[in-house]
């Protein structure tokens, strides 16, 4: 009998924790099991930049994916997080930003999903994208099986789009010089004549990757999934506006909208006051919506 509670007991341990895995050369990431076994698991893909597997960047630290991932594990859920290729390279010394292209985070993606597909550890796998990571998600998606998508504060329209939106809002007399610009880059993959003003956005070595990022319509690619979907935005967001989420479902009706009063795009609730949201972003004390890991769980564990 004691020779089996002992056996019992390394068994749960060796079940319940967090374990880091090397996916792929460039995939590195965390796996959260809960502390009862689980066939479900999310897979957490990170915003946009070099944005770690918490959700963390060097001047920007909340945790939030963490969190994230730890609030899913009370309810049951097992996930898997993990650092972004930029990050990855740059800790490699390694990166060069001309020969970035979208379509290898997609790729990075597929990687993840398809390594616990043929583990068979678990059953269902689910996707959260949040931020970038929703069109990734989404993306990839369409390649792998997979039980359902989560697009986490994600956009509804292009990236040259979203910016020339943000232009015309911050900079207006730029607006049709900058859509000018991402015509060509669009139509020639490159583009020389544009405003100084504009250099940060089309400057030659992020121009490759922008090139290519600009090639995926957010509203177009969640249409072609045939899996429950269900779209998530902050009331508080403020770099993806709750209209957004409106255009994804749009695309896709049969997909479940939520709005999380009051989160912002670092899943924290903060008020209507930018500078109050702003703080959040470099906040790990702050605990994470209580509602986002509610709405998750119950789309997860749904039967």
């Amino acid at each position: 009998m004691l020779c089996l509670l002992v056996q019992t007991g390394v068994f749960s341990q060796n079940y319940s924790g967090s374990s880091d895995l090397r996916i792929t050369d460039m995939v590195y990431g965390t796996l959260l099991t809960p502390e009862t076994p689980t066939s479900k698991l999310a897979i957490i893909i990170p915003d946009s930049g070099p944005t770690d597997r918490d959700g963390n960047q060097q001047m920007m630290r909340n945790n939030s994916l963490k969190l994230l991932a730890e609030g899913l594990a009370q309810e049951g859920v097992a996930s898997f997080r993990y650092d972004k290729r930029v990050l990855t390279l740059l800790k490699k010394n390694a990166l060069q930003e001309d020969k970035l292209d979208f379509t290898m985070f997609i790729d990075d993606a597929v990687a993840v999903i398809d390594y616990f597909n043929k583990q068979g550890r678990f059953k269902e796998v689910f996707i959260i994208g949040h931020g970038q990571g929703s069109l990734i998600g989404m993306v990839a998606a369409q390649q792998t099986a997979t039980s359902g998508f989560i697009s986490l504060t994600g956009a509804g329209q292009s990236i040259d789009q979203s910016i020339i939106n943000q232009i015309a809002l911050q900079m207006p007399d730029l607006k049709d010089k900058a859509a000018r610009a991402f015509k060509i880059l669009k139509e020639k993959g490159k583009v020389k004549d544009y405003s100084p003003a504009l250099g940060s956005i089309f400057r030659p070595a992020v121009q490759p990757f922008m090139a290519s990022w600009m090639q995926y319509n957010p509203s177009k690619e969640i249409a072609k999934l045939k899996i429950p979907v269900l779209i998530i935005d902050g009331t508080n967001d403020l770099q993806t506006s709750p209209e957004e989420a409106i255009k994804l479902q749009a695309a896709l009706p049969a997909a479940s909208l939520s709005y999380i009063e009051g989160m912002n795009h670092v899943l924290r609730i903060t008020g209507k006051d930018n500078l109050e949201n702003s703080k959040t972003y470099n906040n790990t004390a702050l605990p994470i919506a209580s509602a986002l890991i509610d709405t998750v769980s119950a789309f997860i564990n749904r039967e």
